[in-house]
């Protein structure tokens, strides 16, 4: 069992920035390739970013493609991951709730139901 939990979502203007991270925890969170979903109101979650467990292979929509990117930090001593989404040149249409996601393979995936552990998520807003 993994427990994910997310910091770091708020208001920002356009064009502005900001940094989510998620902690997972437990069971080698670390053999786990995880990821970004969002899912902003009335509309069906999609993918932001992914990576796998490694950090070597990285995924992005196509609609943040170069303005975020997808990081980990391991700490194996600690059986704890750290996963970070830096965004810029944020958009109003980047609204949404962000949810961190890990799976149980080394490898990623862009499809969110391959994804067995879920944080609450985060809000991000993003205003004019």
């Amino acid at each position: 069992q993994i427990q994910i939990v997310e910091s770091g979502g708020g208001m920002v203007q356009a064009g502005g920035s900001l940094r989510l991270s998620c902690a997972a925890s437990g069971r080698n969170a670390w053999t786990d390739a995880m990821a970004w979903f969002r899912q902003a109101p009335g509309k069906e979650r999609e993918l932001v970013a992914a990576i796998d467990y490694k950090g070597g292979d990285t995924a992005y929509a196509d609609s943040v493609n170069g303005r975020c990117t997808i990081s980990r930090d391991d700490d194996r001593d600690m059986a704890k991951t750290t996963l970070h989404l830096q965004m810029h040149a944020l958009k109003p249409e980047d609204t949404a709730v962000y949810y961190c996601a890990a799976k149980d393979s080394l490898f990623l995936s862009r499809d969110g139901a391959t994804y067995e552990y879920w944080g609450q998520g985060t809000q991000v807003t993003v205003y004019p």
